[in-house]
């Protein structure tokens, strides 16, 4: 037994040493979290007891199995985590009255240091199986648990915590070896009327109960109205980056475990990186990022924030332990290598894989179309054609673009679009940046105009003279009502406002056009032929919202997506005037 207020710990200093001797790498958060450890360790207030972690190690390696039954071998990665959170102790001084003397004394008690664990790693490390652990370790051996409970975004997720503890309770009880404190606990049926008959671990409809101690660990869905009067001793919570969170659910735990009394309570919360920025996740992510920098001290919890330091390591099978660092137990180097040639081909699930695997915190921001997706199709004449016209205009530096959308039949759309930038724009731009644009003005597409600024009515009369020239019949006619009235103004005036269309902005309106073009596009029933239409969809980018909708992004301004957006528009006109077209 070791309890000493300068030991280092076993697992953490097995760790320390491998990372010195370049065997483990790790990035900045990790070595963040090892410095703050190393400072627990100087500090004379804080104590380390071997026999915490050693405990917690018996016990599951003895009564614990894998989902499939298998027997269990804690993983240094566990080990190491359940040392940080379990075998930290502060003594505490208290004043207690005593009734024989009638005055009041000092008495010292031993109290764990940590009450939450934070754990951000990448898919596949067996997070929620962790969580089991610690669930199974506190209903078992704690006598004094009541609650527990467990949750995530979705119901079927927070059952999986259940899953290798109730195989572990059904192995136990079937078996004749093994198993030295689950068998005993198991004997007997749930049906016998008397308690002394009955199993006194059982998994039961409303969870998984201790009858010795009268402890139950339940599944609850993630809501603050569900889980605040839990007053849960042991609670985990799953994929707390998630988009899907929209509350605090970690503080209401924590604050119905405080107002209860519970001053040894544990919050375990586990995760893999997220999409959606300025989430609730992001915010408690700041906070621990700024305790991990020294910029407020809290001994209290624990962080193990696994990712990559740079995107180039995405390239470097040797960094990927930065992110996963059960790589090769948990899960293959193969299965990475797969995610990472699935990201160069499909840009749409490049930030998915991207945060999920490497913990690289996105934007929220995702390419749309495949490179197949942005492919050419050979060169079609769609002259004496009816046609449905969207239109984005200039916002500043961004493109007038136009696209026009032709029906084909059988569920095919022909596509051209036409854009206009000033000159004074086109004369700031790079070299690399001009030479695009003079490739897409000698194609045809691309039309700059003198001076500073876009003239609305030089855009007009060039647009409608390309309508004449093409022999083309609008019937419909949608736009983004941004900087867009004097052009639509006229347009009504010359034309009337029969099939004219506003098309607003935002993840409300454009996210089902947005899936239907994509779908068309991945189809190959959106025909295509210029350059200038590919350029636009290699580049556009979205943003995601917690219920799974898009919208366009326009902040990288130098990346040009509007004539994307003009189809977006084309496309909204065109279902909203169906019957209009022949």
């Amino acid at each position: 037994m070791v309890f000493s207020n300068t030991a280092v710990p076993v697992e953490y200093g097995r760790f320390r040493d491998a990372v010195i001797r370049g065997e483990i790498p790790v990035c900045r958060e990790v070595s963040m979290q090892m410095n703050r450890i190393d400072a627990d360790i100087a500090n004379p207030n804080y104590y380390y007891d071997s026999d915490a972690i050693q405990g917690f190690i018996d016990f599951c390696e003895n009564e614990m199995t894998l989902v499939d039954g298998r027997p269990l071998t804690l993983l240094p990665t566990f080990r190491l985590w359940a040392e940080d959170l379990l075998a930290w102790f502060e003594i505490k001084e208290e004043k207690v009255y005593d009734p024989q003397t009638g005055k009041f004394k000092i008495v010292k008690h031993k109290r764990r240091l940590r009450n939450k664990q934070y754990l951000i790693v990448a898919r596949g490390n067996a997070k929620s199986l962790y969580a089991t652990l610690h669930h199974a370790y506190g209903l078992v051996i704690d006598t004094n648990s009541t609650q527990q409970v467990t949750t995530a975004p979705t119901m079927a997720q927070a059952e999986e915590v259940l899953y290798p503890f109730a195989t572990a309770i059904t192995k136990a009880a079937s078996s004749t070896e093994g198993f030295p404190l689950f068998r005993v606990l198991t004997k007997g049926s749930n049906k016998a009327r008397t308690q002394k008959s009955q199993a006194q671990l059982a998994v039961t409809k409303d969870g998984i109960v201790n009858k010795l101690t009268n402890s139950i660990l339940q599944v609850k869905p993630m809501t603050r109205s569900k889980l605040q009067g839990s007053r849960a001793k042991y609670a985990s919570v799953d994929e707390w980056l998630s988009g899907d969170i929209k509350e605090d659910i970690i503080g209401a735990l924590e604050q119905s475990a405080s107002k209860d009394g519970i001053d040894d309570y544990i919050i375990l919360a586990v995760s893999s990186e997220g999409t959606v920025r300025d989430s609730v996740g992001d915010a408690i992510k700041k906070e621990l990022l700024d305790i991990l920098r020294g910029q407020y001290y809290d001994p209290h919890t624990s962080i193990w924030y696994y990712r990559l330091d740079d995107l180039a390591e995405v390239a470097n099978p040797d960094m990927w332990m930065k992110a996963c660092p059960n790589i090769g137990i948990t899960v293959s180097y193969e299965a990475y290598q797969r995610d990472v040639r699935r990201a160069e081909h499909s840009p749409a699930n490049r930030n998915d894989i991207l945060a999920k695997r490497f913990g690289i915190p996105v934007e929220g921001t995702t390419y749309f179309f495949t490179f197949e997706e942005t492919e050419l199709h050979r060169r079609q004449n769609f002259r004496h054609m009816e046609v449905s016209m969207g239109m984005d205009a200039s916002q500043g530096d961004d493109f007038w673009a136009f696209t026009w959308i032709i029906p084909l039949g059988r569920g095919r759309y022909g596509v051209q679009t036409r854009s206009y930038v000033s000159e004074v724009k086109y004369l700031r731009l790079n070299s690399a940046a001009q030479q695009k644009y003079d490739q897409l003005q000698a194609e045809g597409t691309l039309i700059i105009l003198p001076g500073n600024y876009l003239d609305w009515e030089q855009v007009y009369d060039d647009v409608e003279r390309y309508i004449d020239e093409m022999e083309w019949s609008v019937i419909s006619f949608g736009y983004d009502p941004y900087n867009a009235a004097e052009f639509v103004d006229r347009w009504t005036m010359e034309n009337g406002d029969v099939g004219v269309e506003v098309v607003r902005q935002g993840v409300r309106t454009e996210s089902v056009p947005l899936g239907e073009i994509k779908n068309m596009a991945t189809s190959r029933d959106l025909i295509f032929f210029e350059e200038l239409m590919k350029y636009a969809m290699g580049n556009a980018v979205v943003i995601q919202d917690n219920n799974g909708n898009y919208k366009l992004s326009k902040m990288r301004s130098n990346e040009k997506i509007d004539n994307v957006a003009a189809l977006m528009d084309a496309w909204v006109a065109y279902k909203r005037n169906k019957e209009a077209f022949l």
